[in-house]
């Protein structure tokens, strides 16, 4: 059988990674968690040109780099059969790239280099907070460059429009509730969908 490709998106603080790692434990032995930036020499590269605040697009071609590199694993755990678990996935470039790339048609140039190794998530979880709350949420840990409520604002924005296109694949979910309500309410829509 053929496993599934499952992310979870939203602006920092809303609680993604939290839910991800719940829903992963839920699932058990047929679930695989992962995450963007990735864990690899790649994912370490992106988290310091973040932290090093290099050009937006250096930043963006790192991320499609480590990107590239991780979906040859996600293609292979769906082809054993897995549900594959993704705290942050293609979404994230578009809502956040968008933004924060000074270049003309950034959306367009952003499809264009994605196209080799482009694949979609059958279903996305939206964590759907308000940046003043998320920021909140996150104000003792060190801010990384787009950690700023004007910035998050924007990037929430190009978010909603995602899933106002692409109704049926980015399910919004309110990130103010208790992550275990999150969680719960996630499996019941995976049970409707017949991906658990």
């Amino acid at each position: 059988m053929k496993g599934k490709l499952i992310t979870f998106e939203g602006i920092d603080g809303s609680g993604k990674t939290t839910v991800a790692s719940l829903l992963h434990e839920k699932i058990g032995k047929d679930a695989i968690l992962t995450a963007e930036p990735t864990s690899s020499w790649l994912g370490e590269c992106v988290r310091r040109a973040l932290e090093e605040e290099r050009d937006a697009v250096t930043i963006a071609l790192l991320f499609l780099a480590d990107r590239n590199e991780h979906v040859k694993e996600i293609v292979r755990y769906i082809e054993d059969g897995k549900i594959v678990i993704c705290d942050r996935f293609i979404d994230s470039t578009f809502a956040y790239q968008k933004e924060h790339l000074k270049i003309e048609n950034a959306e367009e140039w952003l499809n264009i280099v994605h196209k080799p190794f482009l694949i979609k998530p059958d279903l996305t979880f939206l964590l759907y907070i308000e940046p003043e709350k998320a920021i909140e949420r996150i104000k003792e840990r060190k801010l990384a460059i787009y950690e700023y409520v004007e910035f998050l604002r924007k990037v929430q924005e190009n978010y909603m429009e995602i899933a106002q296109r692409d109704k049926n694949r980015v399910i919004i979910i309110d990130a103010t509730k208790r992550p275990e309500e999150i969680v719960e309410e996630c499996i019941k829509i995976l049970r409707e969908r017949g991906i658990i």
